[in-house]
């Protein structure tokens, strides 16, 4: 191999890097554990078609078009399922209840392509040997487990020594995205005429003004703004 060859090769290997940084960039910084099967994919391919193009000397454009069309996709799928929950249900699915109150959804863990020994594992992981210490498990759209412990197995607190802490549930979205979520509201055991109610008390004229609103079983509202503005002190700027 003469020296024009290897330089070429090196020029491409280059270019490769520097093609797949800015196309990483572009398309966010996320965790392998943070991925969705779709982002896991993408990444797999733009990450082949950068190594080919590292290697190609008669033609490197074509990995590099190939490359671009793929964080190109993956950047307009993210921009939609950012603003619709039906599209983002789908792309990235959703979170499954496992074990809730001393029940097993064989069904989701079915869905969760799981079977109970391996669910038991997770829980043996995450430092439960006794199913009855957990109120909720949930497998969240990643493949990660969420517990939620009953109150009496959760670790000490100062404030635990004066009375025995209550109950913690999980809290129901109802609002997300400036879009009431009418078949949660409904699990809620709410309708929009308190909904509305609710946040006209705290100040908004609108659902649009909200970007996530949660409710728990005791009919406690959470709001969170619709806020857009840029913060002016953030420590990772």
């Amino acid at each position: 191999m003469d020296m024009l060859s290897i330089g070429r090769i090196a020029l491409s290997a280059f270019f490769s890097i520097a093609a797949l940084f800015l196309l990483t960039k572009m398309m966010g910084n996320k965790q392998i554990s943070q991925m969705s099967m779709f982002d896991y994919i993408t990444g797999i391919s733009i990450g082949s078609i950068a190594a080919e193009m590292a290697s190609e000397l008669e033609n490197p454009w074509q990995p590099l078009e190939a490359m671009v069309i793929y964080a190109l996709v993956a950047f307009g799928i993210s921009l939609v399922t950012g603003k619709s929950n039906k599209v983002r249900k789908c792309v990235t699915g959703r979170p499954l209840i496992l074990y809730d109150n001393g029940v097993l959804y064989r069904r989701n863990i079915a869905k969760a392509r799981l079977d109970i020994s391996e669910f038991l594992t997770q829980c043996r992981v995450s430092g439960y040997f006794d199913l009855s210490q957990l109120q909720t498990v949930i497998v969240e759209n990643n493949g990660r487990f969420s517990f939620l412990p009953k109150s009496g197995s959760r670790p000490a607190e100062p404030s635990d020594f004066s009375k025995l802490p209550e109950q913690e549930f999980i809290w129901t979205d109802v609002i997300m995205d400036g879009n009431v979520l009418d078949a949660n509201l409904k699990k809620a055991g709410k309708d929009e005429a308190w909904l509305s109610r609710r946040i006209k008390e705290q100040g908004y004229k609108s659902v649009k003004e909200i970007y996530l609103a949660c409710c728990d079983p005791g009919g406690t509202l959470q709001i969170y703004a619709m806020e857009n503005k840029k913060r002016i002190d953030d420590p990772f700027e």
